[in-house]
């Protein structure tokens, strides 16, 4: 191991090399016989470790030379320790300067870390202020070694394939349809799109899609574009947010594919599903990946497509160190791979507006004629006119105007009725003096799960301790009211209001993915929409103020997304479709009105650039105990000031939305990274980075880290970037 790999000085090396690995120098001089070429294997340990986060230097006994090439799963011994890892390359020697332990076992033959994936995961690393070891534990599934017999020579998939470079050309499937009949054509730039993706280019785009739902919706968009992309000989890898919306897109695909030519990745199927199909795509077997958000690094041969959709979907983020973006992986892989975008959405992020606007990517929209036929009328419950016929209607959960929407859809066919929460009362008040009732065990917030027997009994959402005998705190008063309306409540009040029909509900563990065409009325939650197959007759968007004063920085971005969302699976207006909003006349809700997402997207991103706000400048959240958050800002700024630069910083503040122990936590308010038990609270310090300063900073951080936690002097603390949930 080299300096460089190891950090240690020449003079000390070699003895602080051979006690770290468990030997004596002596010992490790006295190994096996090593292979005849390349004996220096280069390993990456599987460790979270920060200051382990380099290539350690092993020998190659000749015993394992055959089977010791890059991208191996290996076992090594260090620091007395059994140590997975990766075998990253093979070279002549080491300027180490001493005899290397050698490599203690190769756990399997087949080389699931290709030097593409490799290099993304540096990369993913570097932006998010993490360990290279982190990245890959997404980006390769677990090993299920029964199948990796297929990889026999004479199997099904001959390990021969892996020799091949990893920019190996796939033969473009015979049975991919001809591109020039699409539903591109509706979209201006889309033809134009398609052509360069079959032209062997790599165009970049943003796309707005109209229909969620039929023959045009945004499945067969991107199915389209990656058939495309697969007659130029060239792989692609979709990536979407959730199962539902992976259930479409293969289906899509597999309509314009061969069968074998696609491979479904996705941990919700199960270790060995997942693993199968990751070996299909290895081996070039499969030249299609689509899968949620591990599926960014799936080792596609020749890649020449990344797709991401719904990109503002908080489930492309990452729930474990680095936290990173599914988005973010896919803008790395493609600029380091040469591959064309596409950033697919009902709506835009303002991320993607950005990059519309810098010019990086082309829009790729529908005409307003073409618009007006193909998508709902909406109307909104709070602008003068309708408060006028209804003055009511500002107050009421179910407006005059919503009511006669949902009465006339159920004669045409389902009815889509949208809800900020779910459960059945999901927020309490006490009845005298309206503040919010909590729990007298961990100050988590009491509901009330079901309307009647035990479930009516207010229980604590965090600890679940039941209430019986609760009494406010500020007036000693007993009675309760309702501060939210869930969906279970919600379903119960419109089967009174509309005797006969069935009411088919959608949120919290159950969430169905489709529901039939037949005329009943359909509830569900913010994003656990289901799709009708020819589309619902209507849409009622309630709770739209809740969903537009959460405190956070994205709360009108996210509610616009949904209510898009929500809107593309209702017919156009032509065929009677019409989706009304119970909202404020805010900017979001005339963004739906005129249906302009990305007029709303422009809006957003220019307030967020006057106050130098995400996604204008990167962000950093420092999260953990009070000393260790400011021993790890002052280093930071101390490292970053002897280059010049200076970041703009809040905090350190305590976290809000504490309660006592056994609190759940979420985002920035989870216990840092390895901590154990400590005393006091937990604090936080944003740093706000210009994009310009980005890669000094993020190297800085990763430096400081690594230096913390080598020498264990400060309780470890969690670094988040871009996180979605900070401000």
């Amino acid at each position: 191991m080299t300096a460089s790999h190891g950090g240690a000085s020449a003079a000390d090396e070699p003895l602080q090399l051979s006690l770290l690995h468990g030997f004596p120098a002596s010992a490790a001089a006295a190994g096996p016989p090593l292979a005849a070429e390349l004996p220096v294997a280069r390993v990456l340990l599987e460790s979270s470790l920060p200051h382990l986060d380099r290539p350690f230097d092993y020998s190659v006994p000749a015993g394992l030379d055959a089977a010791a090439r890059p991208g191996v799963r290996v076992k090594v011994k260090f620091s007395g320790q059994e140590l997975g890892g990766y075998l990253l390359e093979r070279t002549a020697d080491s300027d180490a300067g001493h005899a290397l332990v050698p490599l203690y076992k190769v756990l399997s033959p087949v080389p699931v870390l290709t030097p593409a994936v490799a290099e993304l995961a540096g990369r993913v690393a570097a932006r998010y202020a993490g360990t290279v070891s982190d990245v890959l534990r997404v980006a390769v599934p677990p090993r299920m070694a029964r199948l990796e017999k297929d990889f026999a020579p004479g199997g099904l998939l001959d390990p021969a394939l892996f020799d091949a470079a990893s920019d190996r050309t796939v033969t473009a499937p015979a049975a991919i349809a001809d591109a020039t009949a699409s539903c591109w054509a509706d979209y201006h730039n889309g033809p134009a799109f398609l052509q360069h993706l079959a032209a062997g280019e790599s165009p970049r785009a943003v796309l707005s899609a109209l229909q969620g739902f039929g023959a045009r919706g945004w499945p067969r968009l991107v199915a389209e574009a990656v058939a495309a992309v697969r007659r130029s000989g060239r792989g692609a890898v979709v990536v979407v947010p959730d199962y539902r919306d992976l259930d479409r897109a293969e289906a899509a695909l597999l309509e314009r594919l061969p069968a074998g030519d696609v491979a479904r990745l996705t941990a919700d199927d199960g270790q060995t599903p997942r693993y199968r199909s990751f070996l299909r795509v290895l081996s070039g077997a499969a030249g299609v990946a689509v899968g949620t958000r591990s599926a960014a690094y799936a080792p596609v041969h020749n890649l020449g497509l990344v797709v991401c959709w719904d990109d503002g979907d908080d489930l492309h983020i990452e729930q474990r160190s680095p936290y990173a973006h599914a988005r973010e992986v896919l803008l790395l892989r493609a600029a380091h791979e040469g591959a064309a975008c596409l950033f697919a959405g009902h709506t835009r992020s303002t991320e993607t507006q950005r990059l519309v606007e810098s010019g990086w990517a082309s829009p790729v929209t529908a005409g307003r004629a073409v618009l007006r036929r193909s998508v709902p009328r909406v109307l909104n419950t709070a602008d003068s006119f309708e408060q006028e016929r209804d003055p009511l209607a500002r107050i009421a959960r179910l407006p005059g105007a919503a009511w006669r929407a949902a009465k006339e859809g159920l004669e045409r066919g389902p009815v889509l009725v949208q809800v900020a929460r779910a459960g059945y009362a999901p927020s309490l008040a006490c009845e005298r003096c309206r503040e919010p009732v909590r729990c007298t065990a961990c100050n988590g917030p009491l509901a009330i799960a079901g309307p009647a027997g035990s479930a009516a009994l207010p229980v604590c959402r965090w600890c679940s301790m039941a209430a019986p005998g609760w009494r406010c705190v500020h007036c000693n008063g007993d009675r309760l009211r309702r501060g939210a309306t869930g969906a279970l409540r919600t379903a119960e009040e419109l089967g009174r209001a509309f005797p006969g029909k069935p009411v088919i509900t959608s949120s919290g563990d159950r969430v169905l993915a489709t529901v039939p065409d037949g005329k009943a009325l359909v509830v569900a939650t913010v994003g656990a929409e289901p799709v009708a197959a020819g589309g619902y007759a209507a849409a009622l968007l309630l709770d739209g103020d809740s969903l537009l004063r959460r405190e956070n920085l994205r709360a009108g971005e996210d509610a616009v997304r949904r209510w898009f969302n929500a809107a593309a699976l209702v017919r156009p207006a032509a065929e009677g479709g019409l989706v009304v909003i119970t909202a404020e006349d805010t900017a979001g809700v005339g963004a739906l009105l005129r249906w302009d997402p990305a007029g709303f997207a422009g809006r957003e991103l220019a307030l967020r650039q006057e106050l130098s706000l995400p996604p204008a400048v990167r962000i950093a959240s420092v999260t953990g105990g009070r000393t260790a958050v400011e021993h790890f800002s002052r280093a930071v700024e101390l490292a970053l000031a002897n280059q010049g630069i200076v970041l703009r910083s809040a905090g350190p503040a305590p976290l809000g939305g504490g309660g006592g122990g056994g609190s759940p936590t979420a985002g920035i308010g989870s216990p840092p990274d390895g901590a154990g038990r400590r005393s006091g609270e937990d604090v936080r310090t944003l740093l706000f980075i210009p994009y310009a300063q980005a890669t000094d900073t993020t190297k800085a951080m990763r430096a400081v880290k690594a230096a913390a936690a080598a020498r264990r002097t400060d309780d470890p603390v969690q670094l988040r970037l871009d996180g979605v949930d900070v401000l």
